[in-house]
């Protein structure tokens, strides 16, 4: 019996107090009503119906697990938050896969499934080539999903893999990775609880303010609601999902391709809307590595496939009006970009840079600008700039060394930490990256695939670009043509790429579950 006196936990104590998969589980199932309520309006009825039902199903079991948990502490150890994690991305897609396969009705329920991981993981592949076949309920989810799934990305880089100097975190921390450089810094679930509760009361007005304004943007720059809402919510996930098929169905035109370039500067680095990374304290965002390599890929690329694409078009005696010539111009750095933050969008100008030249770009450049990625603790995937400015800044060092053998280092804090351990860790995570690679391109070869299919979906779902399926080849790839065994490969690549190797391999270290 209760002490006499004794106050009753609130209901956002309540909340706190139950398992975080859980939570999440609670949170997708409430978002279901969202598409229902737009299916009612649009007339979509058998879509809103499907919708509808998962949705109060769903809040349903949330309930009745959440009052079987009710008063119990999970016993997990300091990885457990990371176990919810990955969960999240396995488990969850499979109850949100269920409305999306009852409103499709000509699907497999793998396909859904597949399609739910492409979007939670912000990947943005689709099973689904034409859009027309999918409604736009049916589109407003699959971007609300990826959407919810990169800010479920920026809390948990704060309130989980910060901690455990995991996911970019562990080139600049003082502690190995899966482990906290401090002591007092616990990870037991009530502490976590607590952390994610401040991160998200943080980052969640942030990141629903830039959404809303990136839409009213494009809704203002000539795109309809639906089209707006979901490259808006797309290119804050960095997810490339789009109802029309990319830009080039979209009526915002150059205008509203700038306002997407502006917003995807935030996939370069934490410091555009966050200091709580260690890289703050090194001169901010004006001295941030991630973000001036970011710019700088983004001024030089172009500039190099502006000059490939000038000389081309002397070549062939093309016109080099200087209309064309801007165009082109732009639809490589708006590309670039997007491919480098792994957004995936192509502009709406990119096919006039090729056609406007006569040669054709090379899809084993995008893929490259996916590999390398955006900035840690972000929407982006890829191996990440931070990690990429640790081997660049010991290369340097390790060539100083060669003419003065010496010399003491003097790059500063950061630098100095850099080039210690965090380009050891940083080039231990491009091995597994790349041991990763090779062994699903690999499987999907045994599967079935040819070797040069493989590669890009392999390099698609580990840097989470769908998009490259379409850019990348020379024609577009199919994923609804893959067998069974090549999709559930596919699908293994993303949530690794989401999750990232060292993670996944914290989850099977018997001595940190002990922690």
């Amino acid at each position: 019996m209760a002490a006499r006196g004794a106050v009753r936990p609130g209901f956002g104590a309540t909340l706190l107090a139950l398992p975080l998969f859980l939570l999440l589980v609670g949170v997708f199932a409430v978002s279901m009503l969202v598409p229902a309520v737009y299916g009612g309006v649009v007339r979509e009825l058998a879509t809103a119906r499907a919708f509808l039902y998962s949705g109060v199903l769903g809040v349903v079991i949330f309930a009745l697990i959440g009052l079987a948990h009710a008063g119990r502490d999970p016993r997990h150890g300091a990885l457990g938050p990371l176990v919810s994690l990955f969960s999240a991305f396995v488990i969850l897609p499979a109850l949100l896969a269920i409305p999306f396969y009852e409103a499709v009705r000509t699907t497999t329920f793998l396909n859904a499934y597949v399609e739910m991981v492409s979007a939670i993981t912000t990947t943005g592949a689709t099973m689904f080539d034409d859009p027309g076949r999918l409604n736009g309920p049916l589109h407003l989810w699959r971007a609300q999903v990826a959407w919810m799934g990169g800010l479920m990305m920026w809390i948990a880089a704060s309130a989980i893999l910060a901690p455990l100097n995991l996911g970019g975190f562990e080139v600049t921390a003082r502690a190995e990775p899966g482990r906290s450089a401090r002591r007092e810094t616990g990870m037991t679930a009530p502490e976590v609880r607590v952390r994610i509760a401040k991160v998200s009361a943080v980052l969640i007005p942030i990141y629903v303010a830039l959404t809303l304004l990136l839409w009213i943007l494009l809704a203002v720059g000539g795109d309809s609601a639906l089209v707006a809402i979901c490259h808006a919510m797309s290119i804050m996930a960095t997810s490339g999902i789009s109802p029309v098929g990319g830009l080039t169905g979209t009526g915002a035109g150059m205008a509203g391709e700038a306002v997407m370039l502006l917003f995807m500067l935030f996939a370069l680095s934490r410091l555009t809307f966050s200091t709580d990374t260690v890289t703050a304290e090194a001169g901010g965002l004006k001295r941030d590595p991630e973000f001036r390599i970011g710019l700088a890929l983004m001024i030089v690329v172009p500039l190099v496939l502006f000059v490939r694409h000038f000389l081309g078009a002397f070549d062939v005696s093309a016109e080099s009006e200087l209309e064309d010539a801007a165009r082109a111009l732009w639809g490589s750095a708006f590309t670039v970009l997007s491919f480098l933050t792994t957004t995936g969008f192509a502009s709406a100008f990119w096919g006039d840079a090729q056609a406007w030249s006569g040669l054709e770009t090379p899809g084993l450049l995008l893929m490259g600008l996916a590999l390398v990625g955006g900035g840690v603790a972000t929407t982006a995937g890829g191996v990440k700039l931070l990690r990429v400015f640790a081997l660049y800044l010991n290369g340097l060092r390790e060539m100083e060394r060669l003419v003065h053998p010496s010399s003491v280092s003097g790059a500063g804090p950061m630098g100095r930490r850099l080039q210690k351990d965090g380009a050891f860790i940083a080039w231990i995570f491009f091995m597994l990256f790349a041991l990763s690679l090779a062994l699903i391109s690999i499987l999907l070869s045994a599967a079935g695939t040819d070797f040069d299919t493989a590669l890009v979906i392999a390099i698609a779902g580990l840097s989470t670009t769908g998009p490259l399926l379409d850019h990348a080849s020379s024609d577009p790839i199919a994923l609804i043509e893959l067998g069974g065994a090549a999709k559930a490969i596919f699908v293994a690549a993303m949530i690794l790429g989401r999750l990232e190797t060292l993670a996944i391999i914290a989850l099977f270290t018997p001595d940190l579950w002990r922690a």
